[in-house]
């Protein structure tokens, strides 16, 4: 089976105040962080990194590593829109692990035990998500039985929806700390 990562980092940051994914922390940007944190996860056969707004600047603050960028055309509609895009960009992947390019401290780990929950769950279960202690949150892993309907989403959200009408299997992460996304300055702000 084969899992493709899919980094979300395509919207404007309109809460933010601006492109939230070139913000620096701890000397790099936002979005790097989460970037190298699927890299760093084995579990994840290949890396797709969903671009929008400012697009050329997220791609060159990114640099080379072991992924694709996709750029999509219309990261003005929101999330759902650069979800079909990653999720089209998997290929033939098996599964399709959603992160977010706004959550820098997200744990390998967590990538890691959501894959294994996805590669050994039941044929059943269509997706696999992460708990933060009572939180559902990222990472979300979709099962290629998801892709079509995930191409059928619009709007500024992403899956959640989808995944109210089909089996999910919850893994608990949250002893492995806060992958705190940032949606503020005041956000970020903590982070440091």
């Amino acid at each position: 089976m084969s899992v493709c990562g899919i980094v979300l980092a395509g919207g404007a940051g309109m809460r933010f105040g601006g492109a939230k994914q070139l913000a620096e922390l701890d000397g790099r940007p936002l979005v790097a962080h989460a970037v190298a944190a699927a890299c760093a996860a084995p579990e994840l056969d290949r890396v797709v990194v969903v671009v929008g707004a400012r697009g050329d600047e997220v791609r060159a603050a990114l640099g080379d590593g072991r992924f694709d960028v996709v750029s999509c055309g219309e990261w003005e509609e929101g999330m759902s829109a650069s979800l079909r895009c990653g999720v089209a960009a998997a290929g033939d992947a098996d599964w399709a692990v959603v992160l977010l390019g706004d959550a820098p401290r997200m744990p390998v780990e967590a990538i890691a035990l959501v894959v294994e929950a996805a590669l050994e769950a039941p044929a059943e279960v269509a997706a696999v998500r992460a708990d933060w202690r009572g939180r559902p949150g990222h990472p979300v892993a979709l099962s290629r039985s998801l892709f079509e309907r995930v191409g059928e989403l619009r709007g500024d959200h992403g899956a959640r929806d989808l995944l109210d009408s089909v089996a999910v299997l919850e893994v608990e992460c949250g002893d492995l700390g806060d992958p705190g996304d940032v949606d503020t300055p005041d956000e970020l702000e903590a982070l440091r």
